[in-house]
């Protein structure tokens, strides 16, 4: 058992601290076991008297202190295992030095927090607490100063490449023949965003002109070997600079911008200063060994982390519950260069699949909390999809409620306004508020309730009057630790579809239109609709306009159908296909299907499969079902091995009905030229995959030609989408080309996280012992977080229809634990898997509680550990 709770930091106990930090300067003599990091830094006081000045420090082993050249004595300091107390009695003066020396253990740090080793690869992540384990310092974000730092490679072997954050000032060989380096940045900026990196690494160098025809050196820094798989990567960087230049009029700063790739890594990628380091999967893509998937997450998270060059960096946040400032607005922007990059409709597809699978689901569950969290025991727990989905929907709603022009005018008031500045939440609303004249005071509410808000609609039309009387009340019952829901501001784009599929255009607020913008600002709400021609149908929410959800039982499946065929609202066609499934999905799980109900959902898809005009990729979508993830939300009470049996009895009905037409989009769809990542190109791969997967699952393929399309396949995307199709029916050939793959690849990590990753996925029965005998395999590994991710996180998260059952949940308990002793951020990711317990069935649910009663009551849990498991089990 725990000794005691750990304690719980409060937004409202924020204040500023009696010290800042104002200048840096580092000198780090890098080893593997024993680096000596001493700093020396510029303070100044803000208080009236002399306080003890109070530093974070952690892991770390003190050798000396100073105040202005002299010595300290122990009576003059606390030292404890996370703090560094200067007692006031030697800090006699406002502006004086403090200079530390101490010594830490890069090849020990397992929880890959502060500066580590990975891969004979010296790097650091800092955020969001990780500087205190570099040196002692005020390790908070509104803390920000100019660095200078001295690097000093281990040896010319080992070390030669040495980096920090933003200029390089001089390099060369010391005395004692090692190498160094002097870094110098010039803009201020909080602990978090520190970076170093030393090894011997390859480079690929590029450069970008700005508008105002400055020359920015690009350099990606890989392991030898990887240059040429980091060309699309830094393809994507310059398209990312050329966009925010474009869209948002911001030009980098700095003349040099680098990236560091790195295969051991908590995150996707982290934005320091001029030195982004990233998790090598979001960087590397050759196409023998990365899929689409991989292409479109390395454009998105590469762009993500540029963009935070002024969305996180230039500005910050002035404490960590301000994260979804810097997340959240940062997610919106990358959504948006994706789209544009790429399709605008299917990338509002795939982000809404991930919000509602991910966020929805957190939403609805014991670790609900708001975009801005009101306490927490380990930020690190916070970055979450609420910080960084919901807060991309909360920018995207500011986007659709002011308009582009406002907006924009809105971000570059926010952007002079609090340049080089560490700020909150409520200094971006109103800077939206001032730019645009627009009264914000009840959006800022989004920012401050948890929960997921449901609309409820009526709808009337009046043939005498030609209005449509539309009334929208809207409710939020479910949140967690909220006795009261506050009434949203709530943007819902809206349009009419006539009973013939024709698009209508209405008069609303003196504007004839098709398309109107609703605000749902008051529980409940009237909208009047004039000079509509004909009883018609709202295509409510376009867009997905409002992360919300809307109480489908208004529509009844004719409606649905003609939305789905008819909508002029792509997403919105996308909804009413879901909506038509996941209700049959309900009547298989409940053992009543509706005949008639499949006939018209069948019936609809056919007409969209066959409609010319339609993307690929939309059509891929149109065929992917409702997530098993999500049903679970929808279906309470539920067993959800049953769900996944429902769900596959309507992809058999699918295949069976539909073989002729699935097979002709597969033909239709393989494409002989050779691969290239094309949005085109991945398009046409994606329906076919989903098309394959069909055929394949339900004996409407040939396997042995099957075989041969795997072998002659020139891209890893093809490869695993017959792989994925294969593990779902096992077999021979299952066996037989799995062991291809990693015969092919097995000095490729990326390639067999995948491998792992296929096997820790499949819903047959005997997945479980699979999982666990691959957690003994030569290849997997506990302290690299990418191998643990693909093989225990795959299987916890990403298998639903077999984890949740008291074996599972046994195995589950094991591996957390171990992987807490290891690294407690990864475990702490592990172990929201049970947050969607609450949905289910009694008899899963009391399996679930007693294994999380284990993991309370195991001795030593960390604190990221001990706080999700206990807010499940509180609110179970």
């Amino acid at each position: 058992m725990r000794d005691a709770a750990p304690q719980t930091i409060y937004l409202s106990d924020y204040k500023p601290h009696d010290y800042k930090i104002t200048h840096v300067d580092l000198i780090i003599d890098i080893h593997a076991s024993k680096t000596i990091v001493t700093a020396s830094h510029t303070l100044s006081r803000h208080n009236s008297k002399p306080t003890d000045l109070h530093l974070d420090g952690e892991k770390q082993e003190l050798i000396w202190i100073k105040i202005d050249g002299k010595n300290l004595s122990p009576k003059d300091y606390v030292l404890t295992s996370h703090s560094l107390i200067i007692s006031s009695q030697v800090l006699n003066t406002d502006n004086f030095k403090l200079e530390i020396q101490s010594i830490i253990n890069p090849q020990s740090n397992t929880e890959l927090e502060g500066l580590y080793l990975s891969n004979n690869i010296y790097c650091t992540q800092c955020e969001a607490q990780g500087f205190r384990r570099i040196t002692y310092f005020i390790d908070r974000p509104d803390n920000m100063a100019e660095y200078h730092v001295t690097i000093i490679g281990e040896n010319l072997e080992k070390t030669p490449v040495l980096l920090s954050n933003g200029n390089l000032i001089e390099n060369g060989i010391n005395a004692n023949n090692r190498p160094f380096a002097k870094w110098h940045d010039p803009f201020k900026k909080p602990s978090y965003l520190f970076a170093l990196v030393a090894g011997d690494l390859g480079c690929l160098s590029d450069e970008f002109i700005t508008k105002s025809g400055r020359k920015i050196d690009l350099k990606i820094y890989v392991e030898h070997g990887n240059e040429n798989a980091s060309l699309y990567a830094m393809d994507c960087l310059k398209r990312s600079m050329k966009w925010d230049e474009d869209v948002y009029n911001l030009e980098y700063d700095l003349d040099l911008f680098m990236i560091v790739a790195v295969s051991d890594f908590n995150f996707g990628a982290m934005e320091n200063k001029g030195l982004n380091i990233f998790n090598s999967k979001y960087i590397l893509a050759e196409p023998t060994t990365a899929t689409d998937i991989d292409y479109e997450h390395i454009e998105g998270v590469v762009a993500h982390e540029y963009f935070h060059n002024w969305t996180g960096n230039r500005i910050t946040c002035r404490d960590w519950f301000q994260l979804c400032l810097k997340e959240g607005l940062t997610v919106f922007r990358d959504q948006s260069f994706s789209a544009d990059m790429r399709s605008e409709v299917t990338k509002r597809i795939d982000d809404v699949i991930t919000l509602r699978a991910s966020q929805f689901s957190e939403d609805a569950g014991p670790l609900s909390h708001p975009v801005r969290p009101e306490s927490f025991i380990e930020i690190n727990n916070f970055y979450t999809s609420t910080v960084y989905e919901k807060g991309a929907e909360l920018c995207r709603m500011l986007h659709i409620l002011l308009g582009k022009e406002n907006f924009q005018k809105g971000c570059a008031l926010y952007f002079s306004r609090f340049d080089g500045m560490g700020v909150t939440v409520e200094d971006f609303i109103q800077s939206m508020a001032d730019a645009t004249q627009i009264d914000l005071s009840q959006f800022l509410l989004w920012y401050k309730q948890s929960g997921t808000p449901k609309i409820d609609i009526q709808g009337h039309f009046n043939p005498e009057t030609k209005q449509y009387i539309l009334k929208l009340e809207q409710s939020n019952n479910d949140i967690f630790n909220q006795p009261k829901p506050f009434i949203m501001d709530i943007p819902i784009k809206t349009a009419f579809i006539g009973h013939n599929g024709q698009a209508l255009d209405v008069l609303y607020h003196n504007n004839y239109q098709h398309e109107h913008l609703l605000r749902l600002k008051e529980k409940s709400q009237e909208f009047i609709f004039d000079n509509v021609s004909q009883n018609c149908i709202p295509s409510l929410l376009r867009g997905f306009s409002a992360p919300v959800i809307l109480n489908s039982g208004f529509y009844s499946d004719a409606d649905k159908l003609l939305l789905m065929q008819h909508d002029t609202d792509a997403f919105n066609q996308y909804e009413a296909a879901q909506s038509i499934a996941e209700t049959i999905i309900t009547d298989f799980y409940n053992q009543k299907a509706d005949e008639k109900r499949v006939d018209l959902f069948l019936d609809g898809l056919i007409k969209t499969l066959e409609n010319a005009s339609l993307d690929r990729a939309f059509k891929a979508y149109m065929l992917g079902l409702p997530s098993l993830a999500s049903m679970i939300q929808k279906i309470k009470q539920s067993v959800p091995f049953n769900i996944f049996t429902a769900r596959n009895k309507l992809q058999e009905t699918i295949t069976l009905r539909l073989t002729e037409h699935i097979q002709f989009l597969y033909q239709q769809a393989t494409l002989l030229e050779p691969f290239n990542p094309s949005a085109h190109q991945a398009a046409s791969r994606q329906l076919k995959n989903i098309c394959l997967a069909y055929l394949v699952k339900f004996n409407q393929f040939d396997l042995s030609q099957l075989e041969k399309s795997y072998l002659s396949a020139d891209n890893m995307t093809d490869k695993i989408g017959i792989l994925s199709a294969l593990s779902e029916r096992g077999g021979e050939l299952y066996t037989k080309l799995m062991k291809h793959l990693f015969s092919e690849f097995k000095n490729n990590p990326l390639v067999i996280d995948k491998w792992f990753a296929l096997q820790a996925r499949s819903t047959h029965k005997d997945v479980l012992d699979d999982v666990k005998n691959l957690i003994n395999h030569s290849e997997f590994s506990y302290t690299n977080p990418n191998r643990a991710r693909s093989l225990i996180g795959v299987f916890l998260h990403g298998n639903p229809a077999r984890f949740h059952t008291p074996e599972a949940y046994a195995f589950a308990v094991e591996q957390i634990l171990k992987l807490d002793r290891i690294n407690p951020k990864t475990a702490s990711r592990m172990a929201t898997a049970f947050e969607s317990i609450i949905h289910l069935d009694i008899g899963i649910k009391e399996a679930a509680k007693n294994a999380l009663s284990e993991l309370i009551q195991s001795k030593n849990i960390s604190n990221d550990v001990y706080e999700i498991v206990s807010k499940i089990n509180q609110n179970l």
